[in-house]
């Protein structure tokens, strides 16, 4: 490096340096995205009840929704209110109902045995839209949930991780439906809820407010945080309040 010439050594700092700035606000404009999604949602209720089967992202990044297997022509809801776009039987869908809301989110409920809803109509939150089914490119009994961010496409762009609204949950995990607690971790008031958490690669503020049902706000008060950066290792005090 001492022998590189200094016109080389600027550039070559300047680059550097303009990454580092990207990378940081790349991080910051996620932490951002994600509190405003968490905002937006925060009164949405899960779709069904059942077993997580699959996740977002899955297959290759194929895979842009939540599966819910259950039971079969077991109820599924209206996430949040809003008006039917589309109600029909596609072949790869199979029968499915897909809902605008206020907040400009769209939401898709696949693989249905049958539909409740029509196109054009306006769902409270809630609703009954279809029964649980097999129907369409589907290998079992389940509800394929996705969630957009926007309208949605067929190459699925806007498409979000419903994790994202509803906390983290992994396969085989049971959850309720018509809440937004479907993990049952309100209920579980015999649980104590740990007083401290390491800080993992990867993670954000608000990421970690969403799956200990705080906000940001809280997190940044316990630890006298002046700015949403965090770092690996870091801990990080968790109160229950």
């Amino acid at each position: 490096m001492d022998q590189l010439p200094a016109y080389i050594k600027i550039c070559l700092f300047v680059s550097l340096t303009a990454a580092c700035l990207g990378f940081a606000c790349s991080a910051n404009d996620v932490a951002a995205s994600g509190s405003v999604i968490h905002e937006a949602t925060k009164d949405w209720i899960f779709p069904a009840a059942g077993t997580i089967s699959d996740t977002f992202n899955t297959r290759y990044g194929t895979h842009k929704g939540l599966d819910i297997a259950g039971r079969y022509r077991a109820k599924v809801f209206s996430a949040q209110e809003g008006t039917v776009t589309r109600s029909y039987l596609s072949a790869s869908y199979g029968h499915v109902v897909f809902i605008r809301h206020p907040s400009g989110y769209e939401t898709v409920y696949a693989h249905l045995a049958g539909r409740a809803v029509r196109a054009g109509q306006h769902v409270e939150k809630g609703k009954v839209v279809g029964y649980m089914g097999s129907t369409g490119h589907s290998t079992g009994i389940h509800l394929h949930f996705e969630v957009h961010n926007g309208p949605w496409t067929p190459d699925k762009k806007n498409a979000i991780d419903p994790f994202l609204i509803f906390g983290p949950g992994a396969p085989g995990q049971t959850v309720s439906a018509k809440t937004h607690d479907p993990y049952g971790v309100f209920a579980a008031s015999t649980v104590p809820q740990p007083a401290a958490y390491t800080v993992k690669k990867g993670d954000t503020l608000w990421n970690i407010a969403l799956h200990f049902h705080t906000s940001v706000g809280r997190l940044k008060s316990w630890n006298k945080l002046r700015s949403d950066r965090i770092m690996a290792g870091q801990v990080l005090k968790i109160k229950n309040e």
